[in-house]
């Protein structure tokens, strides 16, 4: 069984671009490389990974696919691309050249306009990745999900995965309107999601591994076996307990999987969805 992380990044850290990184955030306020990367994922069984966007400039596209280049572990990257692009058509040919440019990613989390992805200049972009073999993932907050369901319902060839569960409100114990509004959207078949990011959305000193379970299970029921994949969200994850961590909580939920449930999860949907 081929094991992949679907969703880490890199960073050179800048106080002003990544301002995100505050002060509560000792542990990653510092830089990350594949060289700190490479030995997590061998403690770990993991085969490879996909290196995500974490900074929204062409620069930051090319600086991961240099450390893909260099590194063979790193098997797909999600860079950035501004979609409003007039010469966005452009852009995207020159890129057919990089192999392990898979997708594209913008951090619709962080834009005023709840409704940003439904602006018609953005929707020309993600009409456009189709053509090109891109795939999309999908940052937001739960409050986005209505408006991710609009989107990707516009756009029934492309293919969509969302990060990080939508980010439910792990901490406070709320889950119902997220419920509703993931279910809602895993309705679209060309829809998948990140099993990403859920410590940091607990309370990172005191989450308890049971504080998961049901977000688990609605993902899991939802999307059903062939549409959710394995993230770790390094190194984010080591604001809430780290690599380890994140992997006892997954690989325990896993256990009521069969095999070839678990081969999908843990690699072969990421496989086939960003072609790695």
């Amino acid at each position: 069984m081929l094991k992949i992380d679907s969703h880490q990044h890199f960073w050179i850290f800048d106080p002003v671009r990544d301002s995100w990184i505050d002060d509560s955030m000792p542990a990653i306020k510092r830089d990350f490389s594949p060289v700190d990367l490479l030995p997590v994922l061998q403690q770990h069984g993991i085969d490879g990974c996909v290196a995500v966007q974490a900074s929204q400039t062409d620069d930051e596209t090319h600086f991961l696919l240099e450390h893909a280049t260099a590194s063979p572990f790193i098997k797909g990257v999600v860079g950035w691309v501004d979609l409003k692009a007039d010469d966005l058509e452009a852009k995207l040919q020159a890129y057919q050249q990089h192999q392990k440019l898979k997708g594209f990613r913008h951090v619709l989390q962080s834009e005023p306009d709840v409704q940003y992805m439904l602006h018609p200049s953005f929707k020309k972009g993600i009409g456009a990745l189709q053509k090109y073999g891109y795939t999309y993932d999908i940052l937001i907050f739960p409050q986005h999900l209505p408006y991710a369901a609009q989107l990707v319902a516009e756009f029934p060839n492309q293919k969509f995965v969302v990060d990080h569960l939508a980010k439910p409100p792990i901490k406070a114990g709320e889950i119902e309107a997220w419920q509703k509004d993931i279910e809602a959207l895993a309705k679209y078949p060309n829809v998948m999601c990140k099993v990403s990011g859920m410590l940091t959305e607990a309370d990172w000193t005191n989450w308890k591994p049971e504080d998961f379970t049901p977000y688990l299970d609605v993902v899991f029921n939802a999307f059903g076996p062939n549409r959710v994949m394995f993230g770790s969200d390094w190194p984010v994850c080591l604001l809430a307990g780290g690599y380890h961590a994140t992997m006892q909580i997954i690989q325990q939920y896993c256990t009521k999987l069969t095999d070839a449930q678990q081969h999908l999860f843990w690699g072969g949907n990421a496989i086939s969805f960003y072609g790695l």
